[in-house]
């Protein structure tokens, strides 16, 4: 029975996702369109310099960001959603809706 289901798809997904910071590194270049690292780092609260760099580096090897890097002193670099990226907010927007109508006093 359980030979019957094909979890390869969904095995590929989450993987892309997995991580504590994944997802909400995601969710702020979302929602700001283009953040530098800084911004980011700020953003997210709590996350430490190693695995913020890890993920970002995690996220733009699986195609999911876009990092710009400008040749100048101090060196700027900016994170931008890829197209492949882009395709993944309809989830996490129903992940947002969901969200918002099953939890209790939540500021929106």
């Amino acid at each position: 029975m359980l030979e019957d289901v094909n979890v390869a798809p969904f095995s590929y997904a989450i993987s892309l996702i997995d991580g504590k910071w994944k997802m909400h590194i995601l969710f702020w270049i979302w929602k700001k369109e283009i953040l530098r690292y800084g911004e980011l780092k700020r953003a997210l609260g709590n996350v430490t310099h190693k695995m913020l760099s890890s993920h970002l580096k995690e996220l733009e090897a699986d195609n999911l960001l876009i990092r710009t890097e400008y040749p100048q002193v101090p060196p700027k670099v900016e994170y931008a959603l890829s197209p492949k990226g882009f395709t993944l907010m309809p989830v996490l927007e129903m992940l947002c809706t969901w969200g918002k109508e099953n939890s209790v006093d939540l500021d929106e």
